[in-house]
């Protein structure tokens, strides 16, 4: 959160600022401004205004403030807190697994296919175990995509098959053996006590049983997902949120060249 917690005025920014001391900022460069929501199960009140405020104060949030509280229902109270950060975070020091590739345009890609791969790709995309969504994968594979980014079945270049929501990751593994897919597509959004990490373990590792690993390129994407953590567990790639089917086809093709799987 920035440019003004609690108001919308332009600030002057300080081009040497201290990246290794960075916090939050709200009216004032590192002021350690936060707003953090939650629900406590507690009836509203200015019992339970408190109780809020006091617990954000015990994360060790200064001068915790609580702004908005809503009763759910009768037992459960939702509220919004501002507060004052107090720890700072070195930015130099922290690393991740950037995805290197410059995303290309639907035609660019197509173009690249072309010339590089000279052949249609085959990918095949599903929402795996037993999460129902469908909302991810159908934004990367429908042919209307989403935000204005076409998904991969309007490519010319591209032969894609959305297999949908709740599909075991046996029938998945089956059905891309069948395609003789080039690309593997996993969208997981039901996260609640790391379903979405055994499963997509296990999708590695059944992939790795039938032989196929080398043979594919596998991403996962979903709104808890990092490039780090898609890689920590197996895959080529993870795209979290903010990613769009344009970005993913450009790396697929790419890592497909790059490990000449041709």
């Amino acid at each position: 959160m920035g440019g003004g917690l609690y108001s919308s005025k332009k600030h002057n920014f300080d081009t040497h600022l201290d990246l290794s001391k960075l916090k939050p900022y709200g009216d004032t460069m590192n002021d350690g401004k936060v707003q953090l929501s939650f629900t406590l199960p507690i009836p509203d009140g200015d019992k339970a205004v408190e109780v809020a405020r006091q617990y954000t104060e015990k994360l060790g949030f200064l001068e915790p403030d609580v702004v908005y509280h809503e009763a759910l229902d009768k037992e459960f109270t939702f509220f919004v807190v501002y507060g004052s950060a107090i720890p700072s975070i070195d930015y130099n020091a922290i690393k991740v697994q950037a995805i290197e590739v410059e995303t290309m345009s639907m035609k660019e890609t197509d173009e690249y296919i072309k010339n590089n791969i000279k052949r249609n790709v085959v990918v095949v995309g599903a929402t795996t175990g037993t999460d129902a969504h469908t909302v991810g994968i159908d934004a990367i594979m429908n042919m209307k995509g989403y935000m204005g980014h076409y998904g991969l079945e309007r490519y010319s270049m591209v032969d894609a098959y959305n297999l949908g929501a709740q599909v075991p990751n046996e029938e998945f593994i089956r059905k891309a053996i069948e395609l003789k897919a080039d690309v593997m597509l996993v969208s997981q959004t039901v996260t609640q006590k790391g379903v979405h990490i055994q499963n997509l373990t296990e999708l590695v590792e059944l992939i790795e049983a039938e032989g196929i690993r080398d043979k594919v390129v596998l991403i996962a994407g979903g709104p808890r997902l990092t490039n780090d953590l898609a890689k920590e567990l197996g895959f080529d790639a993870g795209f979290g949120p903010g990613k769009y089917a344009d970005a993913v086809a450009s790396f697929m093709v790419e890592e497909i060249v790059k490990r000449n799987l041709i």
